[in-house]
């Protein structure tokens, strides 16, 4: 019996079309050098330095998919900046032979533009707030919205993509998030998640992606800076603090 996940099984850059490797998004290693991405049936996480490319690569797939550029579910329709890059148009995808019932693309960045659209679906046509508990996105704080949109939009049967969801989320409500994102993965469910949090990238049996300046490579989580700067940091953070300070006096 085929097996239903992943709902997208991997990617890559188109070979027939015509690619100018000097212009953004094409000049970014991790784009450059994109030969094929497998992705795991339960969760793939990017990860890197800021601008090595997680997010230009996570709003390619996510428009690839069919959702909206500044996030929400396939049906989202607005557009507060006409800012993404063309390299949506550029990816091969390969995706199961069965379509997820659900998905979503939560973009941290964006998030805000997001909420505002809901609540103005909401004054027009009601029935919109039951999605997210019962209370508009911005009649709670930024972590307590993420929270709801994960406890009450994110369903069964489902293909969800997360940029960055730890910009509002505390240590503790991060591995709340980790235990409705497992409970999902058991419920036929996939995830792709860009992230810093070395937290979030602990979930076990994870697919790791590293994009840095020699391109993209699959990599074990206790090799990623954030679980090694974070360890390091917590095993002895006087000394690392004192080094730190005392780099920043040499450089002035």
């Amino acid at each position: 019996m085929l097996s239903v996940k992943p709902y997208l099984r991997s990617l890559k850059l188109n070979p027939d079309m015509a690619i100018d490797y000097d212009a953004y998004p094409f000049s970014i290693p991790a784009v450059r050098e994109l030969e094929q991405i497998e992705f795991h049936p339960e969760v793939t996480f990017l990860v890197g330095e800021n601008g090595a490319g997680k997010s230009t690569l996570m709003e390619a797939m996510a428009i690839a998919w069919g959702f909206n550029a500044e996030g929400g579910t396939r049906n989202a329709r607005f557009s507060t900046a006409d800012a993404h890059s063309e390299l949506h148009s550029y990816l091969r995808t390969v995706k199961s032979f069965k379509r997820p019932r659900n998905g979503y693309f939560l973009r941290a960045e964006s998030f805000f533009n997001l909420a505002t659209y809901e609540e103005e679906l909401e004054e027009g046509a009601g029935r919109v707030h039951h999605s997210y508990g019962d209370k508009g996105l911005h009649r709670q704080s930024h972590g307590e919205s993420f929270l709801a949109l994960l406890q009450n939009k994110f369903q069964p049967d489902g293909f969800y993509m997360l940029d960055e969801p730890e910009a509002a989320l505390s240590p503790n409500r991060q591995l709340t998030a980790l235990a409705i994102i497992h409970k999902l993965a058991q419920d036929r469910c996939q995830f792709i998640i860009a992230t810093h949090s070395p937290i979030l990238l602990a979930y076990p049996h994870a697919r790791i992606y590293l994009l840095d300046q020699s391109g993209l490579a699959e990599t074990r989580y206790e090799d990623t800076e954030h679980y090694t700067t974070t360890r390091h940091f917590l095993n002895n953070p006087a000394a690392m603090l004192e080094q730190l300070f005392a780099e920043e006096n040499e450089d002035d």
